[in-house]
């Protein structure tokens, strides 16, 4: 039985080698999406939910803005980049999603809602693409999929605290009052004050709405007054956030 699993996922998902299933769904197995499913519940779940992958290039376009998308995303390798773009091409990015995170998950559990962004490849990457139609029906793998459900009501709960914590980093109305929110939050999160950031320059502009080189003007002052060190993209806090705020 193993080895009929093994070579529907093989035809499935486009891996050549036993070693690289191995891999791949003790990965998968240690998700947020999968956890509590044993790599024996993968095995079957990707049988029932019509498990396909995708390769992507830094760069490329994996959903658009519009269209209609039935399948979860769940990164594989590399990172994917949510983002808006208005209609006077003005760009704004909303996250970025790293190895073992999903991302559509809201656009595939409602039917026929169009995306309002795109998800973009950051870099190189291969995502893991789960069908919610599927997810949803009923069959005989109840516990696994009732699992999954159940995660995915805490991942999205997780996202919906995301997009809060943007709209708490976009609301100061300078750009120094936006970047310490925004270091604050990785101070909290990374439990360091040196952290690293998932954006270059223009990325953390487009993430917390400014212009990027009034974003570097006001980084270089805080530098220079000893506010702060960075080299690309890590940071160091110098000083106590809560006396700047």
């Amino acid at each position: 039985m193993l080895l009929i699993i093994l070579y529907y996922f093989f035809k499935v998902c486009g891996y050549n080698h036993e070693s690289e299933v191995f891999i791949i769904l003790h990965f998968i197995a240690k998700t947020a999406l999968f956890q509590g499913c044993s790599e024996e519940d993968v095995f079957n779940l990707a049988k029932q939910l019509d498990f396909r992958t995708s390769n992507y290039k830094k760069g490329d376009t994996i959903l658009t803005a519009g269209s209609i998308v039935t399948d979860i995303g769940l990164v594989l390798s590399g990172n994917v980049r949510i983002e808006h773009t208005d209609l006077w091409g003005n760009k704004s990015i909303l996250g970025i999603i790293p190895a073992g995170d999903v991302f559509a998950e809201s656009y595939a559990c409602i039917p026929k809602e169009p995306m309002m962004v795109d998800a973009m490849a950051n870099t190189d990457c291969d995502i893991l693409f789960i069908s919610v139609p599927r997810l949803f029906a009923p069959c005989s793998l109840s516990n696994s999929q009732n699992r999954l459900i159940q995660n995915l009501v805490m991942i999205s709960a997780e996202k919906n605290l995301q997009l809060s914590r943007r709209s708490l980093h976009t609301s100061p109305k300078t750009i120094r009052g936006r970047l310490l929110s925004y270091f604050s939050q990785q101070i909290s999160t990374q439990g360091n004050n040196k952290f690293v950031i998932p954006f270059d320059r223009q990325q953390l502009a487009d993430y917390l709405n400014l212009d990027r080189s009034a974003l570097s003007k006001e980084l270089g002052k805080m530098k220079n007054e000893g506010l702060i060190a960075y080299n690309k993209n890590i940071f160091e806090i110098k000083i106590d956030i809560q006396q700047q705020t």
